[in-house]
């Protein structure tokens, strides 16, 4: 039996690659998750979904392939790097090697979170650090690394001097600043990925999404909040800061297929671009939403909120040659999604 690991598996972006490796492979997937920024299974999986627990796990589902551990991804590994037979002990599990891991395990937010606690979100290097030494020392066939598009140099996402991000645009030799911590700790991330495919000969991946989201993201993120004050009709409308202020925004499904597909070539810990290549304003993306909902309200912008920076949008040319990859979803086929769901939840 194979054993995938996701750590971070209750987070926006673990708790789909769960669904999507289980419904898409006979394996097995153990994910790990504090819940401190995630929520524990029983609220995104199919209502009715059966579950039992044993010794410490949760098991989920009819076939019991979605096993859930409730701890700091940090403890979990700390344990397995001093004892490769710690789950087979502990948790009565007979797996003591893992095919796929996915480390999505990250202090993570909207842009409150990352302006409003730099140092928190700081811890990021603290558990990307271990999680690379973990990884260097158990070698698993294949690691997925998500590093972000914060890790870009801000001075390239000027209102004045907005351009498609490349890959290249990152070069370790020249280095622009990144995105406040939250950048930086990505950042580092990547380079530390790079060392381990290098120097320990291990096979690793790492994409750049640029503005995730999907039906089940949480209010803290720009997309359900906007849809949500849509469905609800609000009026005037508020955004944050003016607005015009631009994202390159990406389905969580094109994110889950382009990251399988790249794990399937990329093996060097170099990083890859997912987005639309589309630069969309939250003043066109409120635009988007009203006519879903047909309305036209006022706006009112929070000049006093934080907003990042100005214009952020990825250039996918190399990921189109490269891996013969393009976003499914449109812009308005995405948000349209989003849209009935939060309908549904708040009308």
């Amino acid at each position: 039996m194979k054993y995938h690991l996701i750590t971070g598996g209750c987070g926006f972006v673990g708790r789909n690659f769960v669904k999507r490796l289980h419904s898409t492979t006979n394996d097995t997937i153990l994910f790990i998750d504090d819940l401190s920024v995630g929520t524990h299974p029983s609220t995104w999986l199919p209502e009715g979904t059966p579950s039992r627990s044993e010794n410490g796990l949760e098991f989920f589902g009819e076939d019991e392939r979605m096993i859930f551990l409730k701890q700091d991804a940090r403890y979990f590994i700390r344990e397995m790097l001093d004892d490769q037979e710690y789950i087979k002990k502990t948790y009565k599990l007979d797996v003591t090697s893992f095919e796929d891991v996915f480390h999505f395990a990250a202090i993570v937010g909207g842009r409150a979170k990352i302006d409003g606690d730099p140092m928190m979100v700081a811890l990021d290097l603290s558990i990307d650090a271990e999680f690379f030494l973990w990884v260097c020392r158990q070698k698993p066939t294949r690691v997925l690394y998500p590093s972000s598009s914060a890790a870009y140099p801000v001075d390239l996402q000027t209102e004045s001097d907005a351009i498609a991000l490349s890959e290249s645009d990152i070069n370790f030799k020249k280095m622009g600043q990144p995105d406040m911590t939250y950048g930086w700790s990505k950042l580092t991330g990547e380079y530390l990925a790079s060392i381990a495919a290098e120097y320990y000969d291990v096979s690793v991946t790492c994409i750049r999404p640029f503005s995730g989201y999907g039906e089940d993201q949480d209010l803290s993120y720009p997309v359900p909040a906007i849809a949500r004050r849509a469905a609800l009709k609000e009026n005037p409308f508020e955004v944050w800061g003016t607005g015009k202020q631009g994202r390159d925004f990406v389905h969580i499904d094109d994110v889950m297929d382009c990251t399988l597909l790249a794990m399937d070539h990329i093996t060097d810990g170099s990083a890859i671009n997912i987005g639309s290549g589309r630069l969309t304003t939250f003043l066109e993306l409120i635009e988007v939403f009203t006519s879903f909902a047909d309305y036209s309200p006022e706006i009112k912008t929070l000049l006093d909120k934080p907003v990042g920076v100005h214009s952020r949008y990825g250039k996918m040319d190399y990921v189109k040659e490269r891996l013969g990859w393009e976003p499914k979803l449109s812009l308005e086929e995405g948000m349209r999604r989003v849209y009935d769901v939060a309908v549904k939840k708040y009308t």
